[in-house]
């Protein structure tokens, strides 16, 4: 007769969520998700929430939420505790972890645990032992792609993004590498349904341009634009405009930070093609800003200044459930960040500054990394138009702000602002700032 299994081995077969189904009421899994991301929106915080997610939830897979979704859970749902709302308590959670015990068979890792195995790296370790946390649920394959595996490389990409948004790409980039190849051999190993092939195809697409992000952040140009091509290529050969617009998109980017400002347009405008077959405003406003970019990189004014106004005018028509998960970076901040990008390649410092310095007061603390980014534009611009003190301020809140976020990219534009403040180091806040700066 067979033993029994250890007790180690034992687990609980996983019990559906029906106390969060209930919440859910008469809205199909979609309209619900969309209305999650709505309440996001409504306290600043940013989910990446769709009908699959819902799903996970009351399939009882995911037994407690991460700390951003249950902020917007408690928001919408005013009262209730997690409990009430069907999850398991989050010590408990974390508990089955600590302890070592395995996971229930064919449970992956719930979200809840997945965020605070990475939080435990980042702040024990840095954003080494942080990166070397990110993508791991990827597996090698061994038969064709299902569900599991799909899920899998989706929710890569969405960790990736946000690590990236806190914490910036250095410790990141060499760590995801990985992945995208696991990724991309699932591909190659095949999909059962072609449902399960779109999606997969969809997601292996996405992360390619999630780890060219990184690249392209952490200076490495060349590895940036393979990953963007290999996105590009996906697209094409599953047929996904949104897919294609957002890798002709950063293709724009890169182009126009490589010196490249006519390959910048000519993306920007592929991208605009791509994406005029879908319902997103947005999406059209960010395509337009990254060709504004472009023509600011050529010198030509009067263009530049065309195609903001219409990316101004596509921006007011608000955000909608069409726009794609991977914009939730894209508000206000990032709209006057990104013209204030324009007017300083045109020269235009102090026009420049003032744009920089809404972009920094509206900026969600969420963005770490955008925070930074812009508040070191803001410097440059200020010591150029003449501002040294104010631009050694701002310098200054960069280097606090560059003790939770690594991005070559950011220490390269306050590197420039140190060599333009140097002259003015008998001003005392800016040699406080030089010497720091010096130190970091």
């Amino acid at each position: 007769m067979a033993l029994p299994p250890p007790s180690s081995q034992v687990h609980p077969a996983r019990r559906p969520n029906t106390a969060f189904r209930q919440l859910r009421g008469p809205l199909s899994p979609g309209e619900f998700a969309a209305a999650v991301r709505r309440a996001a929106r409504d306290i600043g915080e940013q989910v990446s929430c769709d009908a699959r997610y819902i799903g996970r939830v009351e399939s009882g897979e995911i037994r407690c939420p991460n700390y951003a979704y249950e902020r917007v859970f408690r928001h919408m749902f005013p009262g209730r505790s997690l409990g009430e709302m069907g999850f398991a308590p989050r010590a408990a959670v974390r508990g089955r972890k600590a302890r070592g015990a395995p996971p229930p068979p064919n449970e992956p890792a719930t979200t809840c645990e997945e965020s605070d195995v990475l939080r435990r790296a980042f702040m024990t370790g840095g954003p080494a032992a942080m990166a070397a946390s990110v993508g791991l649920g990827i597996p090698r394959p061994r038969r064709r792609a299902g569900e599991t595996e799909t899920t899998a490389v989706e929710d890569a990409v969405r960790e990736i993004r946000l690590l990236d948004d806190r914490h910036g790409a250095d410790g990141l980039y060499r760590r995801a590498a990985q992945p995208l190849r696991n990724a991309y051999a699932l591909l190659d190993a095949g999909t059962r349904h072609q449902s399960t092939a779109d999606r997969l195809h969809g997601a292996a697409g996405e992360l390619a341009i999630s780890v060219g992000w990184l690249a392209h952040d952490s200076g490495r140009f060349e590895d940036a634009r393979s990953h963007y091509a290999e996105a590009l290529a996906t697209s094409r050969v599953s047929g996904d405009p949104a897919l294609e617009a957002h890798a002709f998109c950063n293709t724009a980017f890169l182009a126009r930070d490589a010196g490249r400002p006519r390959e910048a347009i000519r993306a920007a405008q592929a991208a605009q093609r791509a994406a005029a077959q879908l319902p997103s405003a947005r999406l059209r406003s960010l395509l337009a800003l990254r060709e504004a970019g472009g023509w600011a990189g050529l010198g030509d004014r009067r263009s530049c200044e065309q195609t903001l106004l219409r990316a101004q005018s596509l921006f007011a028509r608000g955000a909608s459930d069409a726009d794609p998960e991977w914009m939730s970076f894209f508000g206000e901040a990032e709209l006057e960040g990104l013209e204030a990008q324009c007017w300083s390649a045109l020269g235009e410092w102090h026009r420049a500054a003032d744009h920089a310095r809404r972009a920094v007061a509206l900026q969600d603390a969420h963005f770490a990394r955008n925070t930074a980014l812009f508040t070191a534009e803001l410097a440059g611009n200020l010591a150029r138009s003449g501002e040294p003190e104010e631009a050694a301020s701002a310098g200054q809140r960069v280097l606090d702000l560059l003790e939770q976020v690594q991005s070559s990219r950011i220490r390269s534009i306050l590197d420039s602002t140190a060599r333009l403040l140097r002259p003015h180091s008998r001003s005392a806040p800016v040699a406080a700032f030089l010497t720091q700066h010096a130190t970091a």
